[in-house]
């Protein structure tokens, strides 16, 4: 069993930072995939990122050049660093950890880009 606690989020001009952090409790934390996931109001989860077990990160097209996942194992938190953020930033922001069959989520932290 894995619990997740997003924190991080906020509300944010354009072009600005935010770095979202995920702490994990459990055990076997490095054995994850850890993943970044949004939802905006009316649609569908999407994928932001995934560190791929630690290897070579995936990003979702539109974050590309802007948003960069890692992770510290020795902490057991995974990590959002969002770069030059725009409108179409807004959602909220779930983590996600994945092994096998487990699938876990966090439940959420509000990012809000607006001037």
């Amino acid at each position: 069993q894995v619990q997740l606690v997003e924190s991080g989020g906020g509300l944010v001009q354009p072009g600005g930072s935010l770095r979202l952090s995920c702490a994990a409790t459990g055990s076997a934390f490095s054995s994850y995939a850890m993943g970044w996931y949004r939802q905006c109001p009316g649609k569908q989860r999407e994928l932001v990122a995934t560190d791929n077990s630690g290897g070579s990160p995936t990003y979702t097209d539109s974050v590309k050049g802007r948003f960069t996942i890692s992770r510290d194992n020795a902490k057991n938190t995974v990590y959002l660093q969002m770069n030059s953020l725009k409108p179409e930033d807004t959602a909220v922001y779930y983590c996600n950890a994945r092994r096998l069959v487990f699938n876990y989520w966090g439940q959420g932290t509000q990012v809000t880009v607006s001037s």
